[in-house]
């Protein structure tokens, strides 16, 4: 069974986090403060580049000092009454089993866009009356949003590994997976990832997952990473790719993301093979990607990401068999995205109304756009008298009411109705 090795791995015990000893220590030292009663700064936070193991640290510590943890993503609750429910209560009570208990709040730097609707002042008071140890995890600690929460905690910087601390991880994982890998090879994934312990992790399961020995040729292709090129050469090598892998490597060439990718391929992929077999299958192969990515959406489950790869490049590559290249074909921008950048505006209108329905009518906004706005517009277009009870009803502005009407005429003879 398929399982991310980023999570099959993940240290259990702080002595098995990757660098970072004087950060940790501080965590420790900090935790333990807390049995000679409450710290003067009850709170730490946490703060370095992603990936390299802040939240691991915190979990490894909860497991070694037999703490419960109370683990939450803070962006998750971005308004003051969220935060309250949450952290303010797990913040007071101790376990359920008298047992000590630390509360995690990640990803705090979630809470710093424009849906924050008090959510960053409500965790400055819970830290403030905290009764237990709480953390707070950012990649950036200096944000100007957090200057007042950073007075109240304590702060503690972790920093990227170094490449052999990675390199050792890296040791330890194919020892359990039973995989005889060059040190050449481990040193070359431990040093491209800068310090990224999460990213070479992934970079080793990604090359080494069902092989028995790992060679520094295996590995060595990853180089082509560091250098990102356009989406014209990346579509050259996917569609006129002779083999598979060949065909896969231009994924991790790409400068844009995997979705934007796959409707750049299915755009073109038509105007490139012009044999209809090809295209047959070159087709099926796209629309299993699809299959595979709305799976990802619907269960969240990014193992299968590998498949909407393969079938997405090394798929459409080997669908070509008997098509010929006949003079310069360019590559087309993907329409479909065309499409939704025009109606953008429109979709905006439609989802503004459709709130208004929501008030009145008690279901969801996106069901009133599809469902009930079709009808408002055959009834603001040869209706006048309702459309305008219904405008007063819905209070309708003045864009609203043209949008329905489909003209200004319409729009003003409902308005001054």
């Amino acid at each position: 069974m398929y399982a991310a090795w980023t999570v099959k791995h993940k240290p259990k015990s702080l002595s098995e986090v990757v660098g970072n000893k004087d950060a940790i220590q501080k965590l420790v030292n900090w935790v333990k403060s807390w049995e000679r009663g409450i710290p003067k700064k009850r709170a730490v936070f946490i703060y370095g580049p992603p990936g390299i193991g802040k939240t691991v640290s915190v979990e490894a510590l909860a497991n070694d000092y037999k703490m419960e943890l109370v683990e939450k993503n803070a962006s998750d609750y971005r308004t003051e009454d969220a935060v309250k429910r949450f952290a303010g209560l797990a913040s007071q009570y101790g376990s359920l089993f008298g047992g000590k208990r630390i509360v995690l709040l990640d990803e705090l730097d979630g809470l710093t866009g424009t849906a924050d609707r008090g959510g960053v002042r409500a965790i400055t008071e819970v830290v403030k009356n905290a009764q237990c140890p709480i953390v707070l995890i950012a990649n950036d600690a200096y944000n100007p949003r957090l200057s007042t929460l950073r007075n109240y905690c304590l702060l503690i910087e972790f920093k990227k590994p170094s490449a052999s601390d990675v390199m050792k991880h890296l040791k330890r994982i194919c020892i359990r997976e039973g995989i005889e890998a060059e040190e050449k090879a481990l040193k070359f994934i431990a040093q491209r990832s800068e310090g990224d312990v999460r990213s070479a992790v992934n970079d080793l399961q990604a090359l080494a997952q069902g092989r028995k020995r790992l060679t520094y040729e295996d590995v060595s292709w990853l180089g082509y990473r560091d250098r990102q090129e356009s989406i014209f050469n990346v579509l050259r090598m996917i569609i006129y790719g002779r083999t598979c892998i060949g065909a896969k490597r231009a994924v991790d060439m790409a400068d844009v993301d995997m979705d934007m990718l796959f409707e750049w391929i299915y755009e073109n992929v038509p105007a490139h093979l012009n044999d209809p077999h090809d295209l047959a299958k070159a087709m099926d192969a796209l629309s299993m990607a699809d299959v595979y990515r709305g799976r990802i959406r619907a269960t969240q489950d990014w193992s299968f990401i590998r498949y909407v790869i393969d079938f997405m490049t090394a798929g459409v590559a080997m669908a070509r068999q008997n098509s010929k290249t006949s003079g310069w074909i360019p590559f087309k921008f993907p329409q479909r995205i065309k499409m939704l950048s025009r109606s953008k505006a429109e979709r905006g209108m439609q989802l503004r109304i459709g709130f208004k329905i929501k008030r009145k009518c008690h279901i969801s906004a996106n069901r009133a756009a599809k469902e009930v706005l079709p009808y408002l517009r055959i009834i603001f277009r040869n209706n006048v008298e309702m459309a305008a009870g219904i405008a007063k009803w819905l209070e309708l502005d003045e864009d609203m009411i043209e949008y329905l009407a489909g003209n200004k005429k319409n729009a003003e003879a409902i308005k001054e109705m």
